[in-house]
Order: structure tokens, then sequence, then C-alpha cells
């Protein structure tokens, strides 16, 4: 989730409805400045008895996290707790529960993508030698009650907690439970979006099956490849799912400022403080009768806030979030930057992709979407082939669009070779998920710690 670091309290009022279109057209970028952003979440644990640190105690997730300034990161706080780390590789925050998450820089190319994982992930291994941590690569916590896990100190998160019981049954395992991976892509202009919209929510099971990694809960198997996909079908219906008004004719920045004018608010950030909106009105803030700032207007960075809260497959900001994918190991966090890449960035590979879905109607894309998170590859797509049979055309698409783009290694490879570990799933018709399962039943013999030597990071 997004980490506020700055302060734009000074910013004149929104004036009319037009102006709420502003930061996706700031987000149009032409071609040759298009980035990929990556973030990667992964569970922080005690190495000797497997708890998850709280923030305060000793060898902590606070002290995790100022023990970052040994590779020249800089505490980001909020009334007076460190929240994050800024740095050149991006911002390091912390999830709900203490989850620690890289929100990785906008780099050129795939080769950078997974040159700053790989710092990372060494940064906070050796951070962990000395504060005795671990970190697992996994969608949802294998073994964690709600009961067993602490709260960061965040505002925002506060006011989440208290709100997601009130909307749906699930948002509090999303918010404490759950880890993934996602990408940041840009857009040339609205029509560029568009595509790139429809077919990132077309083809976001597709990613959900590949990258299906949380099948054990409390221990045992929750009769899920991706429990953590399950979990957002009720967390909050108004702020989540497949959108279908993105399909319509008339869809652009408009009819997506329109949706998220009807995504109930959170917060307000005023003075260092998140107030309390959750359940209000965007449109009611609009027109001055927000009840907790009665007769004042938002800016848009109250706007830019209120975008971040919601969260469907795919999300629009000033660039493109791909949102379906669990936590996973290295190969994977490098895998899914290459997948979005590769079919969204050339333009040849883009049309492909979207020839393929284009006809599927509403009702086929969404039982795609409810069927992936138990059946994983498994899953039928419109036309009664298997999910994973389609899921060679899509990566055959994909792997074309990487080489097209030519972006080479010193070596003088080009990104294509990042898609290797999904080609590995696809053969054998196992995902993640279904690999652990087969460790868990078989030479686990059930014991859930196991899987601490066998994901962590």
């Amino acid at each position: 989730m997004s980490t506020k670091t700055e302060i734009a309290n000074n910013l004149p009022p929104i004036q009319s409805k037009a102006d709420l279109i502003t930061p996706m057209m700031k987000g149009e970028k032409p071609k040759s400045d298009w980035k990929i952003g990556t973030e990667h979440e992964k569970f922080v644990y005690c190495r000797e008895d497997y708890h998850a640190p709280s923030y305060e105690e000793e060898g902590g997730i606070k002290d995790l996290l100022l023990a970052m300034q040994e590779f020249g990161w800089s505490p980001v706080e909020e009334n007076g707790k460190v929240i994050a780390m800024r740095g050149d590789d991006g911002t390091i925050s912390l999830e709900p529960a203490g989850q620690l998450e890289l929100s990785g820089a906008p780099l050129d190319n795939l080769h950078e993508t997974c040159a700053e994982t790989g710092r990372h992930l060494e940064q906070v291994k050796a951070v962990g030698a000395k504060t005795n941590k671990g970190f697992l690569g996994l969608g949802l916590w294998p073994d964690k009650k709600r009961s067993d896990l602490p709260i960061m100190p965040k505002g925002r998160y506060g006011i989440m907690l208290n709100h997601m019981p009130k909307v749906g049954t699930m948002g509090l395992d999303m918010m404490l439970r759950t880890c993934t991976i996602q990408v940041n892509l840009d857009y040339s202009n609205q029509a560029d979006m568009v595509q790139k919209f429809r077919v990132g929510l077309a083809l976001q099971p597709l990613a959900t099956a590949l990258f299906a990694n949380s099948p054990l809960l409390e221990g045992k198997s929750n009769g899920y490849l991706s429990y953590r996909s399950h979990i957002w079908s009720d967390t909050d219906p108004h702020r989540t799912g497949m959108l279908p008004f993105v399909f319509d004719d008339d869809f652009g920045y408009e009819r997506y400022v329109d949706y998220m004018l009807d995504v109930p608010m959170y917060f307000v950030y005023r003075d260092g403080q998140y107030l309390n909106a959750a359940g209000l009105s965007f449109r009611d803030f609009m027109d001055g009768k927000l009840s907790i700032l009665l007769g004042e207007k938002p800016t848009l960075s109250d706007w830019e806030d209120h975008l971040s809260t919601a969260f469907p497959e795919v999300r629009l900001k000033s660039f493109l979030e791909m949102r379906g994918a669990d936590g996973g190991p290295w190969s994977q966090i490098c895998a899914l930057p290459a997948f979005w890449t590769g079919l969204l960035y050339d333009q040849n590979a883009l049309d492909a992709a979207w020839d393929l879905v284009k006809n599927w109607t509403m009702a086929e894309r969404e039982k795609l979407r409810n069927d992936v998170p138990k059946l994983g590859l498994k899953a039928t797509i419109a036309d009664g082939r298997s999910l994973q049979s389609f899921a060679h055309e899509i990566l055959d698409i994909a792997s074309s669009g990487l080489t097209n783009r030519a972006r080479l290694n010193a070596s003088g490879d080009n990104e294509a070779g990042f898609l290797d570990s999904l080609r590995s799933i696809i053969a054998s018709g196992k995902t993640p998920a279904d690999q652990l399962l087969e460790k868990f039943h078989g030479e686990w013999n059930g014991d859930v710690q196991k899987i601490y030597q066998y994901m962590s990071f």
C-alpha cells in the first residue's frame, strides 16, 4: 500500500470534475520514456520461533527499517515513527502487519529491475542476519492467525482496519495475512491506456494462476491455490473486482473518474494526520459538504490519495498497476514485470493479446477470475481450452514482445529469459502452490514449519 511522504496542504482546491483527470493525463509519456516499476512484499519472521515481529520489540520492524541506513536508505516518519525508508532504489515501506515492501524505482528495462530486486534482497538478508530475521516469499501467511500478527503504526491502517469488517468478511485477512508482487507500467495516451487496461484485466486471472502461491492457512491446506486472490472476492465490493465498464465503448479517463467518485472514502490527510472519512463521499467533498471538513474542498493531493484506496485487479493512477499476483521467490519477482512488459510495451504483442481476449464476454471474464483461485491452470477459458494451453500462446506473445524491445544486457541477452520460470510452470501445469502442496502432503508430512526453509529468500 502507499506510503505518504509529502504534505501538500497548500495546493489550490479542485475547481471542477474536469480537474480530476489531471493525474491520468500527466501520466501520458512517449514510448521512449516508458518505465517499469516493480513492487514486491515479503513476510518477516523471527528465526528462533517463527513469530511475526512487532514494530517496537528489540530487533523488530522499526529496528529492521533503521538498519537499512547502512545501505544509504533514509527514514520517512509519521508522527515521530519510522514508517518507510527512501533511497535510490525506491521506497521500503511496511504493510499493516509488518510485511516489508520494496516499491522499486521506475526503470528502463528488466535487467535493471532484476538487479534492483537482487540488491534489495541481499540488503534485507544482511540486515536479517544481524537481527535474526528471515524473509518469506509467499502470498499468504501459512501458519498465522490474525491474532498472532502485530499492527504497524500508520494512520491510514487504523482507519482501514476499523472499516474493513463493515464491508466484507476478509478485508482484515487482506491487510494482515497477504503479500503480492505488482507491476506499474506507462501509457502514451488515453487510447493506449484503454487497450492496456483491457488486456490487463482480461489476463489478470492468468497472472494469478501462474503466480498462485498461497495454498496454506493456519497450518492446513485451505482448498485454494491462490487464497490471496480469493480473499479479494470478499474484501470490499465497492473498491475491488474486474471493472466491467472498462470494456464499454466509451471507457476512458472520465469513466474511471466516475468510478472513483463512487468509491467510498477512507481518509483525508491534514497537518500530518489521517482524518477518518471511511464511507464518506468524495462527491460531497467536491461540493464542500464532507461532514468532517464542512466548507472545505479537496485538492489534487486529496484526489491522488483517494485514487490509492481502490483495489481492482488493474488500477489507474498516473500509470497502470497490475495487481493479480501472489508474493513469491526471487525468480517470480523478476518474471511478473517480464510477463506484463512483454505483453503491453510492444504494440504487435499488445494487439495480438487483445485479439485473443477481445471477444470474451464479461460473464466469461468473471468466471475465469472466480475459477482461477481454486483451479489455477486447470481453469478453462471462453473457448473451453484449459488455461494451461492458453498460457503457452500468451507467453509466446510476451516473449516476442520482449525480443522486439531489444533491451540487451552486457552479455547481449534480451529480456525474454526472465520468462523462463513461467515456461517451466506452464510445461508442468503445476503452479507454485501445486508444488507446495505436494511437499506439504508428501515429504513434509504436514509440518508447515518446513516452508520457512523452503520459501525463505
